[in-house]
């Protein structure tokens, strides 16, 4: 494939994201992005923080993103991604557990938890979400593959990236918590409120 189509392939796919709401509801992706970005400006007045949770690849966007949200956006916010904290659980409760406990240990009712698979169907990835639902979090998924993934439907916020290309789904899930962090920070700079 000649590298100037697999970037237009890229940027058909960024076309074609779509989005939802916890009630299944279709969104536009800029109408999501915006409430995206509306509660992670918001979550720092409530004291609140960001959980990232993603596993391989995507493992290593959440903690690629958590550094960044916390560096440069002044963001609290941290992936459970450490490799003793996941060996020790998966160890003691099972793989499809990790994220369950972790949240249930460290998140609280005013965090925002991103759950990124390219799949949609890790097991513990889903089984974090419910977690994180159960305990009041703001939950944002960050999915691909098959539209009928089941993570793809768990967030109050859900994005999905019609691909079956790893390469392409994380790119994508990348450069979408990219944008996100860059206008925050933006209108954190101008002063700009969100209500």
């Amino acid at each position: 494939m000649p590298l100037t189509d697999y970037y237009k392939d890229l940027g058909k796919l960024i076309q074609q994201i779509e989005a939802s709401d916890q009630n299944g509801t279709k969104l536009s992706f800029s109408s999501a992005a915006e409430q995206m970005i509306a509660a992670i400006i918001k979550q720092p007045n409530q004291g609140g923080q960001i959980f990232f949770i993603g596993n391989g690849g995507s493992a290593a966007i959440a903690s690629h993103m958590a550094i960044d949200y916390w560096k440069n956006g002044k963001i609290r916010a941290t992936s459970f991604n450490d490799g003793s904290l996941l060996t020790c659980l998966s160890n003691d409760f099972g793989y499809e557990q990790v994220f369950i406990k972790a949240i249930e240990m460290f998140a609280g009712p005013n965090d925002i938890l991103i759950a990124i698979s390219s799949s949609g169907q890790s097991a513990n990835i889903i089984n974090g979400v419910q977690a994180a639902r159960q305990k009041g979090l703001f939950v944002i998924t960050l999915s691909g593959f098959s539209a009928t993934n089941p993570l793809s439907k768990k967030g109050d916020l859900n994005f999905f990236v019609p691909s079956k290309a790893y390469s392409h789904v994380e790119i994508i899930h990348e450069t979408i918590c990219h944008y996100i962090l860059d206008v925050v920070i933006k209108r954190n700079s101008e002063g700009v409120k969100n209500d």
